[in-house]
């Protein structure tokens, strides 16, 4: 008896020079470097930032001296994953209290995924908006569960003005990596599935762009 295929589920916004970028990050260059028609093959040649589109974040991203991709191994990047459904949270943070439901499940994953609805907004202004963020506490209180990984929705997991970047440097100093700008997460509310966001392994990387996907194992 064959088995069926895995639900594999896309998570990642496709690199053009059109996409969204960070506020005063300069937009992916891709150019044909070679073509079919001039040189019988075709490749390109990518001009583009490690943190643009769909990417992960390592901690040497913001803290000195703390791991960079290249030295993580390649288990640190693929897990059971858990959807977090904050999408009805607006024009707040995300406390504790909205995440406490999630407790008995947290304990048997190694990545959390922030599903806010922010992903429908990709390609609009509105996408640079007040999204949903974790709050300083709930951000702390998260990284206790000795996840390897968090993921979002928006195009960061801190506010967009942020200096101090609290969300961050809370989950990085428990050796955790971050993966922002992510598709659609409705899909994967109460599903179980591993989650994989393997980076390039450019030496010396705080970040890389990825091709995040979830496999799902177990059906609502």
């Amino acid at each position: 008896m064959t088995r069926p295929s895995p639900d594999i589920i896309d998570l990642t916004h496709a690199i053009s020079a059109a996409m969204p970028v960070f506020p005063g990050t300069e937009a992916p260059r891709l150019d044909d470097a070679y073509t079919i028609e001039r040189n019988g093959f075709a490749e390109k040649m990518l001009h583009l930032v490690s943190h643009t589109g769909t990417h992960i974040d390592a901690p040497g991203h913001i803290l000195p001296g703390a791991a960079r991709l290249d030295a993580m191994g390649a288990e640190s990047f693929l897990g059971p994953g858990l959807v977090l459904d904050v999408s009805a949270v607006r024009g707040r943070q995300v406390e504790t209290n909205d995440l406490e439901m999630f407790v008995p499940r947290l304990r048997g994953v190694e990545f959390a995924l922030l599903h806010t609805g922010w992903a429908r907004y990709w390609g609009e202004e509105e996408y640079f908006g007040s999204y949903p963020v974790l709050s300083p506490g709930a951000a702390q209180w998260l990284a206790e569960f000795g996840l390897k990984g968090f993921g979002v929705d928006t195009i960061s997991v801190d506010e967009i003005d942020s200096t101090r970047l609290p969300v961050h440097r809370a989950l990085f100093a428990r050796n955790m990596v971050i993966v922002e700008n992510l598709g659609d997460l409705s899909s994967l509310v109460g599903r179980e599935f591993l989650f994989s966001c393997l980076p390039l392994k450019i030496v010396d990387a705080d970040g890389s762009p990825i091709r995040a996907v979830a496999i799902v194992t177990r059906d609502k």
